[in-house]
């Protein structure tokens, strides 16, 4: 067998002028240099100087420490420069991968994103925790650095159409975030059809492989039918498709009969008038609505709450399935329910003139809307009816109706709550939700923004006035009690750095905001969003003042809530879909019943989980709100639609479409009769002969040009 000697490394040169240029090299690792451009940088410019540097730039090419990557000009080698390694600094954090394969870096310990090469992804994959090797910052560059370690794969399950060759096939994935197609061997390809809807699970990356390899788990169908895009959302972000029989086994054996034992151990307010409120087309209510008249202008209002906890014990089969899912998925045409059927939409689900248990919070009111005293605990009501908000709508705005004088009070209360909430600082996100009528194949016939109106204000305020108030009783003890662990639910300041590049943002377009405190911030929040409703630039500047406040979510570190300007919040208010709400209700009872403080670390764990199956979920729910914003314009090529230029960007102009709020590109060689070159400052293009302009906000009529679902890419024309 031939062997190959390895090759000899001489040792580096050890000198003041060696170090110095051994410093350039490695302040510079990514720059190429030769010897006179060495020189000029230390400021020698004779010959013998010069002379000196080439022999020790090829002492140090020779001792391994740089790579010469062309005749006379030479590169660190940072792989063998000990002088790197002893400078190099690692952190932790989050992939951001782009489709180009580059990736941004989120730091654990926030800061700025490290921008990541192509060539120093080394496997990593979107939202994978890794550990990153930064490189000394080059002047006015951003950081960059390399992945040199997975901490934690974040997801290897993936859904893409399946390509077949003769003994192999590539599954190329419909996320955007993966931009790597997926070998499939032939033992694992699973009876998949070339063209087919798949799950893939990679199972290997070999080091020298430029992609990963993976197996079939599942076959989904064809693209395009209904079921199968749906399906396909819930399998890429791992959700379960059914519950398991022995989950719907034990949901079978709860009995609806609550025996006189029980019923003696719960306040009993079945003689109360008590209504729930709801979209017209929901099948489970899990929240009502009491209201009582008392002596001297004093009124009893009562948020009661399904009793889910009764029925789902801590460590039963149904409570692991629950806390599994996290939550309740809501896609366009299904909702993929927390807990089964026999639950959600029957034994838990506060029905008209039926018996149910209920976990109550209960307040005593002025007329003004002052909360003059507060009870906890465990009731039985009965409704006398089930509204929706429309007909609770018609109510409030025609004075008449069945128990208009409750509605109307009720709404009086929440009125004047919301009024006070908005004053102390509370902000009024409104981003508009798309709803489609569909016919009995699923396809969109029709779309439509869902109006928010005072009917669902009035239960917002009461729900949240629940929320609040359950935190408050257990995180702000009477006395000098020291609080017990609890799950809340958190909202943290804006981040500094965001928030300003947002104001600049806004001042280009003659909006601003203040920052004198809390309040004033709020307050020109919400006046910004009065400001823009119904212009173009609305969605693109809530999208981007929503993703410069922090994200909400599950801890047991009480924070309090920064966009409802709470101190303290949780969520009581839906334990039918929200694992998080079940755990509050157990801890309320536990506490009411004076036992002690549970364990904090793993009620964190269950905050964390919690708060990323949240994430997971509001992700799916865009994701089919988006694909049947295509669908819908799927054979309306060739249409005109009414739009509002929504975002201007190096490739073109976005149009939102007014109806359906639908978002297609405008590329710039589609516009006819001049050329158009991009004035970023002042988010508008101009025409270079004629000088017309299209800017952020104004008011277009388009064409339809081309429409493709599977990449869910919509390209209009101006007319």
């Amino acid at each position: 067998m031939e062997r190959y000697k390895k090759e000899n490394k001489k040792k580096r040169p050890e000198n003041t002028l060696a170090n110095i240029i051994v410093n350039v090299f490695t302040d510079n690792p990514f720059r190429a240099y030769n010897n006179g451009q060495i020189g000029a940088m230390l400021g020698i410019r004779d010959k013998v100087s010069k002379s000196e540097i080439l022999k020790i730039l090829e002492e140090l090419r020779n001792a391994g420490e740089l790579l010469e990557v062309k005749k006379g000009k030479y590169m660190l080698n940072i792989e063998q420069s000990e002088n790197f390694k002893r400078k190099k600094k690692t952190i932790t954090g989050t992939v951001d991968l782009k489709s180009t394969g580059k990736a941004y870096v989120e730091p654990d310990e926030g800061g700025d994103d490290i921008y990541i090469a192509s060539n120093n992804v080394n496997h990593a994959l979107h939202e994978d925790h890794v550990k990153v090797l930064l490189f000394p910052k080059r002047r006015q560059h951003k950081i960059e650095g390399q992945i040199v370690e997975i901490l934690k794969r974040r997801k290897t399950n993936y859904v893409g159409v399946l390509q077949l060759n003769k003994n192999f096939g590539f599954v190329i994935s419909d996320n955007r975030s993966m931009p790597y197609d997926i070998f499939i061997p032939q033992a694992s390809l699973k009876k998949g059809k070339n063209g087919e809807k798949v799950l893939v699970k990679i199972i290997d990356w070999p080091e020298h492989s430029n992609n990963p390899f993976g197996e079939i788990e599942e076959v989904l169908g064809k693209p395009g039918n209904n079921d199968v895009e749906m399906k396909s959302i819930l399998a890429n972000y791992a959700f379960p498709l059914s519950f398991p029989k022995r989950i719907e086994r034990e949901a079978e054996k709860i009995s609806l009969k609550i025996d006189k034992e029980l019923l003696a151990q719960r306040k009993d307010l079945r003689d109360v008038w008590t209504i729930t409120i709801d979209p017209f087309d929901a099948k489970d209510f899990d929240d009502a609505l009491s209201l009582r008249h008392l002596a001297d202008n004093r009124w009893e209002v009562g948020v009661h709450i399904a009793d889910v906890s009764h029925y789902v014990q801590s460590g039963s089969l149904l409570d692991k399935e629950a806390y599994k899912r996290g939550t309740s998925i809501y896609l366009v045409d299904r909702v993929i329910p927390m807990l089964p059927e026999k639950l959600s939409n029957g034994v838990c689900s506060l029905r008209p003139d039926e018996d149910k248990l209920t976990f109550s919070v209960i307040f005593e009111m002025n007329e003004k809307a002052e909360v003059l005293g507060v009870w906890y605990g465990k009731t039985i009501i009965r409704s006398n009816r089930r509204f929706n908000y429309q007909e609770v709508q018609e109510i409030i705005e025609q004075g008449k109706g069945e128990f208009y004088k409750e509605i109307l009070r009720l709404n009086g209360f929440a009125q004047i709550m919301r009024k006070i909430r908005f004053k102390n600082g509370s902000i009024n996100f409104n981003q508009p939700e798309v709803r489609f009528k569909l016919d009995e194949k699923g396809k969109p016939v029709e779309t439509y923004v869902k109006e928010q109106k005072e009917a669902n204000h009035l239960v917002e305020e009461f729900m949240l006035l629940a929320n609040k108030y359950v935190a408050l009783f257990i995180g702000k003890p009477y006395g000098h009690k020291k609080p017990k662990t609890f799950v809340y639910r958190v909202h943290n300041e804006p981040n500094p750095e965001k928030l300003n590049t947002f104001m600049q943002f806004l001042n280009k377009l003659g909006y601003s905001l203040s920052l004198q405190s809390h309040e004033a911030l709020a307050d020109s929040y919400n006046k910004l969003f009065s400001a823009i409703k119904g212009k173009g630039e609305e969605n693109m500047i809530e999208t981007i003042a929503i993703r410069t406040m922090s994200k909400a979510y599950y801890s047991t570190d009480n924070i309090g809530h920064y966009g409802l300007a709470f101190p303290f919040y949780t969520h009581f208010t839906s334990p039918i879909r929200r694992y998080p709400d079940l755990v509050v209700h157990r801890l309320l009872e536990r506490y009411l019943e004076g036992k002690h403080s549970v364990n904090k670390e793993s009620y964190e764990e269950i905050c964390k989980y919690t708060s990323e199956m949240e994430r997971r979920a509001v992700n799916a729910e865009r994701d089919s709100i988006k694909y049947k914003q295509v669908e819908f314009l799927l054979d309306k090529v060739g249409k005109t639609f009414d739009g509002l230029i929504s975002g201007v960007s190096k490739w073109g102009l976005f149009v939102e479409l007014v109806k359906s709020k639908s978002e297609g590109l405008i590329r710039y060689d589609k516009l006819k009769g001049d050329y158009y070159y991009l004035d970023e400052d002042n988010y508008q293009i101009i025409g270079k002969n004629y000088g017309n302009k299209y800017r952020l906000g104004d008011q277009v009529k388009i064409l339809v040009k081309n429409v493709n679902l599977e990449k869910q890419q919509l390209d209009f024309e101006i007319i």
